[in-house]
């Protein structure tokens, strides 16, 4: 195969992707992927979600449910559901804008360039700050906002600890 790169004019020299940072990246264009039809399925079916958890609470069902579906059909969740739906616009943005950028550095990080994990770093950490100013500390919490912190963080780390293999 080298005999046949030379021929061809293309470069034999260039080294492989580490199998960490291939791993990683592939995984963020997945979950950034996955991440994409989440958000714009959100954005289109926010006020649905509200109107049907506003019925789900006031139907006579609604007593006889489990705990943990009242939990999750609780006055606080109707809250964050109504603020998701008046801001569906901001969250949109910050949202697809989070996912370009972790993109965008995982792109870079094939590339071997440090500047990726940075375009990264700040994808993760944006949406994660300013969701809170729209949804209120309940995008942080409940099950899916401490499965988010997680992934999130867990990425991070991984990233960082590949951050040897990356060049300025």
């Amino acid at each position: 195969m080298t005999d046949m790169n030379q021929n061809m004019g293309m470069p034999d020299d260039k080294p492989a992707l580490p199998s960490g940072l291939n791993i990683l990246t592939i995984l963020t264009f997945i979950g950034s992927g996955l991440g994409f039809i989440s958000v714009v399925y959100s954005f289109i079916n926010a006020k649905s979600n509200v109107d049907k958890m506003e019925e789900a609470i006031n139907s006579p069902a609604y007593e006889n449910m489990p705990a943990f579906a009242k939990k999750m059909l609780s006055p606080e969740a109707l809250e964050v559901a109504r603020k998701s739906y008046e801001n569906r616009i901001p969250i949109l943005a910050i949202s697809l804008v989070g996912i370009g950028l972790c993109v965008y550095g995982a792109i870079q990080m094939r590339k071997k360039r440090m500047q990726g994990y940075y375009s990264y770093l700040i994808g993760e950490i944006i949406p994660l700050l300013v969701m809170p100013i729209f949804l209120g500390m309940a995008a942080l919490t409940g099950i899916p906002g401490i499965i988010g912190i997680c992934f999130t963080v867990l990425f991070v780390l991984l990233y960082t600890a590949q951050r040897k293999h990356l060049t300025n």
